[in-house]
């Protein structure tokens, strides 16, 4: 039986109310993906939250100027989003993960335990230390970095992973504490 719950547990503001702007932005999420993440109807609440949100999230996740690709990016935010148990994030970037690697397995995998997962060794590398700086952020050290390196990844890369991690461990502690709610689509794409 489908659930009915709200976005978020703050009010949401109607599209009509926003600013130009960002009715524009609601406008091109719906034409390209079909709905407007409910992530971004809850940040409405704070407007000029919203943009930075928007800002940091497409530098961060669809920048083409990073040596990660946007299926590694989205591995890393169901990581820890697993670690997290970020109920938002792990459904819409889960998702994500089937879309981009046209495998449903796969991002089932990365949401319950990334590790029965068969992966290159450099996105095993990437992924254990994602896990490792969201769940014991103290004990990472060089020898952490190292093993990025050594599986290929360069200090720009190195750099990538820190951001994305940092991101999405932030977008969990807002998506629990605002009980933010997926869209209900998100259950049903890419399977």
């Amino acid at each position: 039986m489908p659930q009915s719950l709200p976005i978020s547990r703050l009010p949401v503001p109607e599209t009509s109310d926003l600013d130009p702007d960002l009715q524009k932005y609601f406008r091109k999420c719906q034409e390209k993906l079909g709905i407007v993440p409910n992530v971004l109807r809850a940040y409405a609440f704070r407007p000029a939250h919203l943009r930075t949100f928007i800002s940091m999230y497409n530098d961060l996740m669809l920048s083409e100027d990073s040596g990660l690709s946007t299926l590694e990016r989205e591995m890393i935010a169901v990581v820890v989003s697993a670690c997290n148990r970020c109920h938002y994030c792990l459904i819409a970037h889960g998702q994500a993960v089937r879309e981009l690697s046209g495998d449903p397995q796969l991002g089932e995998m990365l949401v319950t335990n990334y590790r029965v997962a068969r992966l290159p060794s450099r996105q095993r590398a990437m992924l254990d230390f994602a896990h490792r700086l969201t769940t014991i952020p103290e004990a990472i050290g060089e020898a952490d970095r190292q093993l990025l390196r050594d599986t290929g990844f360069g200090e720009a890369d190195l750099f990538d992973i820190c951001a994305v991690v940092a991101f999405f461990n932030y977008s969990n502690r807002m998506a629990a504490a605002l009980d933010l709610m997926p869209n209900p689509e998100y259950h049903t794409m890419n399977r």
